[in-house]
């Protein structure tokens, strides 16, 4: 039957996995639950307060900017402080920061703020994915990636469509709720999630780069920032990460100015991106069990052209039906680009090294939240909303050949196992009795999700 097969499908989905993932899931999703400032501050700067394109895009710039520093110091904090410790530092700061955004009016000052919220908001994106990366085997990396990213997804939808009819009443609502999530989110942090980094060996050593790509000799290795930084392989896929995320961007960053000079509402925008989430949430996880063992180099190249070309429609779209259906192109583009990059950058990354490895992954990501802001507002102001789409598109189709040839000399070892899937489980982590690795066969009980309880991606924030 297939309501049988479907909730086979389902378990086999979510089986497997130990329970302080779930948890690390739930903060997730309660986090992103209370998404706005992604979803609503370029309209809420344009319509609300009155700016330019150009003024909204220089602080979207400006969160991107404290990204950037947030990706590579969250992720030596990761490693040197640990997992747990960083993220409750960073969630509880962002609640602040947001809060403080809703009160805000002096342009000086809404961009200092903005560059304080997107510096707390990054921070902690290293420490969630190395921590993710101890706790769970790497066979079953990639569907959890693909889980939490669904959480993620879930999140937005929800919170996106909500967003868009909160700003027609209020703005400062909206900040404070997001404030509010947040410190929820980090509650849970606090009371369910232990601190998860590998314990270092005796003879802790500097960390080097293998002739194999993976940026690592070792597992029990020290990797320094600089090693990671030298790690060519690893460094070509994080600039062709960079390029996709430009494109992505314009999600949250182009397509609300381009659809408030149409004359369409925060709440048809709102309607329009939430169904970038509902797609994400009923597509995620059945796409990756198609995917999960596919070739990275060609699922890579495919969603960077999916990609270039979906953003690329939006030059033809004219009404909001057509409007949602550019969304509908480019949300596959992510449901298959956003795991694969994960899955792809854990296995290049040494245990010891996970922190920065993955703050200079979400590197490429903060880079495109600073950079893309500023592209497309200077584009639309000067030339016109078509000439940003054409441009992504082009993105798009370099972005998929570089993926085919920098990762045509990957060695199968590095793509299909990764330096760790040798070992049966993740190093033995700080996690008290009652929290250990579940066995395959046999998943930790899942606590309960409430059922009402973002940016990049990995863009959304």
């Amino acid at each position: 039957m297939p309501s049988a097969s479907l909730r086979h499908a389902l378990r086999a989905s979510v089986s497997g996995l130990p329970g302080a993932f779930w948890w690390l899931w739930t903060s997730t999703l309660v986090n992103r639950l209370g998404g706005f400032v992604s979803t609503m501050l370029a309209i809420y700067l344009t319509l609300d307060r009155g700016y330019s394109a150009s003024y909204a895009g220089l602080v979207a710039a400006l969160y991107g900017l404290g990204g950037v520093v947030a990706s590579l110091g969250g992720g030596v904090m990761a490693d040197r402080l640990g997992r747990r410790p960083t993220m409750l530092v960073a969630q509880v700061a962002t609640a602040l920061s947001v809060g403080l955004l809703g009160f805000v009016s002096d342009p000086l000052a809404i961009a200092s703020v903005a560059c304080l919220v997107g510096l707390a908001t990054h921070a902690s994106r290293p420490a969630v994915q190395a921590m993710m990366a101890d706790i769970v085997r790497p066979e079953d990396r990639m569907r959890a990636f693909s889980l939490n990213y669904w959480a993620i997804n879930l999140g937005f939808a929800v919170s996106s469509t909500a967003a868009g009819f909160v700003a027609e009443v209020s703005y400062r609502a909206g900040f404070l709720f997001e404030a509010g999530m947040t410190l929820a989110c980090a509650v849970v942090v606090f009371l369910k999630l232990p601190e998860s980094r590998p314990e270092p060996s005796r003879k802790l050593r500097q960390g080097s780069g293998t002739d194999s790509g993976t940026g690592t000799d070792s597992g029990t290795a020290e990797v320094r920032l600089g090693v990671v930084l030298r790690d060519r392989r690893f460094m070509g896929v994080v600039g062709l990460c960079y390029l996709v995320a430009v494109v992505f961007q314009q999600g949250s960053v182009a397509l609300p100015v381009a659809m408030g000079r149409a004359g369409f509402t925060p709440a048809d925008y709102g309607m329009a991106i939430a169904v970038n989430g509902i797609l994400v949430v009923a597509l995620q996880i059945p796409v990756t069990r198609l995917i999960e063992h596919r070739d990275p180099r060609r699922l890579l190249a495919a969603s960077s052209l999916l990609a270039g070309y979906g953003f690329g429609l939006t030059a033809f779209a004219g009404s909001l039906g057509i409007f949602v259906l550019t969304v509908c192109v480019w949300t596959l583009a992510e449901i298959v680009n956003a795991p694969t990059q994960t899955g792809l950058v854990v296995r290049l990354s040494p245990v010891h090294g996970r922190g920065r490895y993955q703050g200079v992954f979400s590197l490429s990501w903060s880079l495109a939240a600073l950079t893309a802001p500023l592209l497309s507002g200077f584009v639309i102001d000067r030339f016109g909303a078509d000439w940003l789409w054409g441009t992504c598109t082009v993105i798009g189709m370099a972005a998929a050949a570089g993926f085919l040839v920098l990762m045509r000399g990957l060695s199968e070892a590095a793509v299909e196992e990764g330096p760790e899937s040798r070992t049966s489980s993740p190093p033995q982590a700080h996690l008290p009795s009652g929290l250990t690795h579940a066995p395959a066969s046999q998943p930790e009980t899942t606590p309960a999700v409430p059922a009402a309880a973002v940016a990049p991606p990995p863009a959304r924030s």
